[in-house]
């Protein structure tokens, strides 16, 4: 069951990394004909960097799943069999160990708790916490900047669940390679 949701999320994640990449190849060519033309349009710098980082994390998730993260194994295909799967383990366990941090630090810099404590009132909870994330606008957008952050959360969540997935060896996408 935990496989296959994280098999779904993996392809949730791709799907929008497809169309965020797609969306970051129309933006730079809008900016070269505006440029072109003189009259530029500066969000539409933002808008791509925004939209390149969250490609960036949904996508670093995924990879996760479908096992395309980098690797270095130049010691592990030395190992016996079984030394390299605990080796393997022990990756796995310090990519879960990753993503529970990332997670945590996510909670601790939302804080959503403390949030839900002033009732929603960013004010509040900037003059009681001193925490101004929910503040600070886009330079050009003029949006929220916690918006942008919230891939975080995304990659934190999606990253602990193919993570976990992966140490108790119920991803779907190892068992297409074994056979």
């Amino acid at each position: 069951m935990i496989g296959n949701l994280s098999a779904r999320v993996a392809r949730v994640e791709m799907t929008l990394a497809v169309m965020l990449a797609v969306s970051i190849t129309v933006l730079i060519l809008l900016n070269v004909v505006t440029r072109s033309a003189g009259a530029a349009l500066y969000w539409v710098d933002e808008l791509a960097i925004y939209a390149m980082a969250w490609m960036t994390f949904l996508s670093a998730s995924a990879a996760l799943h479908f096992g395309h993260t980098v690797a270095v194994t130049i010691l592990t295909d030395l190992l016996p069999p079984f030394v390299r799967h605990i080796a393997a383990k022990l990756v796995d366990l310090i990519v879960f160990a990753f993503a529970l941090a990332m997670f945590w630090f996510c909670w601790r810099w939302f804080s959503p708790l403390e949030l839900a404590q002033h009732g929603f009132d960013f004010k509040a909870f900037q003059g009681a916490t001193f925490n101004f994330i929910y503040a600070e606008p886009t330079t050009t957008l003029g949006i929220k900047k916690y918006w942008v952050w919230m891939v975080m959360w995304a990659f934190s969540i999606g990253a602990t669940l193919h993570s976990f997935t992966n140490l108790i060896g119920q991803n779907p996408a190892d068992k297409k390679e074994e056979s």
